[in-house]
């Protein structure tokens, strides 16, 4: 294999397969001759950056603290926007163009067919076109002229004589120019890892081939807990919280009556190979987060306090981005994502916001009658709107993908050899309209308290999120944020949780135009004043829970199963018992409630575990549950009882789950996409048809083989099997980051999730005190994308370890770059 063959290949395998287990061993030789400090790497070492650098917007001044954070610092709003881009082209630019390459289906152009899949699939959703139609609508605006001195502060570092980053050698790569459309392609990328799902297909196809109660089982339409963000102090014992003062408005999880489902009424069951395809194209599972807001009423310093901790993918280098700007009309700190402009996260001099899913429903399918290159809407036959895009294909040949469109969106299918199935839908998505997302994010940074940040979030379109704000002078707030359509037949509301059929005009979102401007203020989607949102809360808390207040009455479809509530109901919990106490909310309770790592699952089942001890024989199994007997349920790394309760529940879902979906669904390779969560396993009916033999002698059977696995493992306590296993995607020793031992399970609030490579990508808190900036964060990595940086991954023991860093909103670090202006 020759060099650039093997090159293509390296990120070929990187981004087929997601990880580098699989790269084979012409790779491996191929990459152990690029050790650090050797060979063709050495040039790329070098990461000075020069002292001046011309700007065509005026002056400005870059900063590093002693995390490797930029500070920027300008007297002009386009000035210091084209030092950010400059700077995030520094520190990320290789990720920011893998990104890029991926969303527009470009990646095979640079290593061949291992990716085509992929490109297949993000050419035939067309990201790229709406990303140009946002970019369309914010052209011209105040906003747009920041995001195009971004784009050519990006674009002056690419083609600075500054080596590029050692991925673009190892891979024979060249970065192409930066454009604005690229920063909204960023804003499609993260909406759609938070909303873009084929739930509704997945439980269709489980209802056809398994029936309708095995769906209701693994995907129920409710989940049974009191743990919703609304509506909270009206259960429990007289619990206090996020009605204390007034403007709450809320709903109920039976907001759909009224709203007839169509289930019923499905003309043909969706193919599993089409399912089984876009599950792998879907927001993964394991991402959410925790937020909180607390009221000055409840704090020892009088102020509201705002805390938020996003559960994404943990990579390296990181998901966020780590920075600080000050302008004459922004000064703001806190994460951005790499080639988006503005802070995503974090406070500015006015206050501070934090964000976590909603898990509303914003995504909707539709099947069509259809005849050749047409298809049937609206009383008449329509062309689809059909075009023949290139694949380009690095060492073989190009292929052309067929992108078809409707109304409603782009035509998603698989080969299919009969009509029992359905094998192709349209998909409407709101991010595929011309968001305002990017210049409601810049308003967010410039505003000055709470009416503004208000304003700005009205434009927030996607993706839906909670949106937990405090301010210097003592306002909180609660809104889901990001827009929900309201899905109407026959000019009556409808629910969501079907395959709509198109040709009948069903499931239709007034206002929606796919790739082109959409009417978001119009009837077709819930007004932003009528969205859950509580005004003034005395304290609140958010971790991808149910929404809405099951006491009170909502007009309209909101997406029901949310995630499971573990983490939403020891929030509460938490902090419930600090308020009804005599210690008042301060930073460090907030600190430690975002560490907490009392695992839910296991306070309910453990006991089931234990009662089934009869039917476990063999003493090495039964060892096991002497280890958990007495155990406080913390997922902690000095824990044996936490090692046996993580590694024992992913086989009893196996045990339970797997036998009869493989059944029904066929001989497949992996079904767990198909599995209920955990919610849904660990309050299965003992006597439920899913356990034939008893539950018993399923827990008995899941013992075994975990007792199993730990002896093939050598695990001793949990850090033995959950460490920071954060890679970077060419899994080489000296690219990936250190291996350490940390707390937290996917149902803690310390949110750590070892298989799934998720969890707390961003940590902080931030008191709202007017005498001086005290906020905190954790940051699981390092800021600098290089290896060769001090601040590659300077930061991660101490995010494992539970430990905090000052985040001021002052510049600090001595200036490294000034940028003066090009008169030229």
């Amino acid at each position: 294999m020759n060099r650039e063959r093997t090159r293509r290949a390296v990120l070929g395998t990187l981004l087929a397969g997601g990880v580098a287990g699989a790269v084979g061993t012409p790779v491996r030789e191929f990459l152990d001759r690029f050790a650090p400090f050797s060979g063709d790497l050495w040039d790329t070492a070098a990461d000075d950056l020069p002292e001046t650098v011309a700007s065509p917007y005026g002056a400005a001044t870059l900063r590093y603290d002693d995390r490797g954070v930029p500070h920027v610092s300008a007297d002009d709003e386009r000035a210091l926007y084209f030092a950010v881009g400059y700077v995030q082209g520094a520190d990320r630019l290789f990720q920011m163009d893998l990104q890029r390459r991926q969303m527009r289906g470009e990646l095979s152009a640079a290593v061949g067919t291992a990716t085509l899949d992929s490109d297949r699939f993000h050419v035939a959703m067309d990201f790229a076109g709406a990303a140009e139609a946002t970019w369309a609508r914010l052209d011209g605006s105040e906003t747009g002229d920041l995001v195009e001195a971004y784009t050519a502060g990006v674009n002056r570092h690419v083609e600075s004589d500054r080596p590029l980053p050692a991925e673009y050698d190892l891979l024979g790569l060249e970065p192409e120019p930066w454009r604005p459309a690229d920063a909204m392609l960023a804003e499609k990328q993260i909406g759609w890892t938070l909303t873009g799902r084929f739930r509704t297909l997945r439980r269709n196809t489980v209802r056809a081939a398994l029936g309708d109660d095995v769906a209701a089982t693994l995907y129920p339409e409710r989940l049974d807990h009191d743990a919703g963000v609304l509506g909270h102090d009206r259960v429990g014992d007289g619990a206090s919280g996020p009605a204390d003062g007034p403007g709450v408005s809320a709903g109920d999880d039976a907001s759909t009556a009224g709203h007839p489902s169509g289930a019923a009424t499905q003309s043909k069951p969706t193919h599993p190979a089409l399912t089984n395809w876009l599950a792998t194209f879907e927001s993964p599972r394991g991402i959410g987060s925790n937020s909180w807001v607390v009221s000055g009423d409840h704090t020892a310093s009088g102020s509201p306090v705002v805390a938020n901790d996003p559960h994404l993918s943990l990579m390296a280098p990181p998901t966020w981005y780590e920075m600080a700007l000050s302008g004459p009309e922004t000064t703001a700190r806190g994460v951005t994502f790499p080639g988006v402009p503005f802070v995503v996260i974090g406070e500015n001099d006015a206050g501070a916001w934090g964000f976590t899913n909603t898990g509303t429903d914003v995504i909707d399918f539709y099947e069509y009658e259809t005849r050749d290159g047409e298809y049937r809407y609206d009383g008449a036959w329509r062309a689809f709107d059909t075009e023949h895009r290139t694949v380009a294909v690095a060492d073989g040949d190009d292929e052309t993908v067929t992108v078809r469109k409707t109304v409603h969106g782009p035509m998603l299918g698989v080969e299919s050899d009969g009509d029992a199935f359905r094998s192709e839908v349209a998909v409407a998505w709101t991010g595929f309209g011309s968001t305002r997302t990017t210049e409601g994010i810049a308003e967010l940074n410039r505003s000055g308290g709470l009416d503004e940040a208000l304003a700005a979030v009205r434009k927030f379109d996607l993706p839906t999120q909670n949106f937990v704000y405090a301010d210097r002078e003592g306002n909180t707030h609660y809104r889901v944020v990001g827009k929900i359509p309201i899905r109407r037949t026959d000019g009556q509301p409808v629910s969501g949780d079907r395959v709509f059929d198109g040709s009948a005009g069903e499931g239709e979102w007034a206002g929606y135009t796919p790739y082109d401007d959409t009417d978001w203020e119009g009837e077709g989607f819930i007004p932003f004043e009528e969205m859950p949102h509580a005004d003034q809360p005395g304290y609140l808390g958010t971790a991808n829970q149910r929404v809405l207040d099951r006491s009170e009455p909502y007009p309209y479809y909101f997406e029901r199963p949310y995630a499971a509530p573990f983490r939403g109901l020891r929030l509460w919990d938490r902090l419930d018992s600090r308020v009804a106490g005599d210690d008042p909310v301060d930073p460090a309770f907030l600190r430690d409630v975002q560490l907490d790592a009392h695992d839910g699952r296991a306070a309910q089942f453990v006991p089931a575990m234990l009662d089934a001890r009869s039917a476990v024989t063999d003493g090495d199994t039964r060892s096991l549950l002497d280890d958990l007997s007495g155990w406080d349920y913390r997922m902690v790394r000095d824990s044996r009882a936490a090692l046996v309760f993580e590694r024992f529940l992913d086989h009893y879902a196996d045990v339970v789950f797997e036998p009869r979906l493989q059944t029904g669904l066929g001989d497949r390779r992996d079904v767990s996409e198909y599995y209920g969560d955990d919610w849904t396993l660990v309050r299965l009916d003992p006597d439920s048809d899913w356990f034939p033999d008893g539950r018993d002698a399923a827990i008995a059977e899941a013992l075994s083989r975990t007792a199993t696995e730990l002896d093939e493992e050598g695990w001793e306590t949990y850090g033995d099997y959950n460490v920071t296993a954060i890679d970077h995607p060419f899994d080489r020793p000296w690219l990936n980051y250190p291996r350490y031992a940390t707390d937290g399970s996917g149902a803690t609030l310390n949110n750590f999730r070892r298989q799934s490579g998720a969890g707390s990508s961003w940590r902080m808190v931030c008191p709202m005190d007017k005498s001086a900036h005290t906020s905190r964060g954790a940051f699981p990595g390092g800021n600098d994308g290089s290896v060769f940086s001090d601040h590659y991954a300077d930061q991660l023991r101490t995010w494992a370890d539970g430990e905090y860093k000052p985040i001021p909103l002052s510049p600090a670090g001595d200036v490294a770059v000034r940028f003066e202006a090009d008169d030229g």
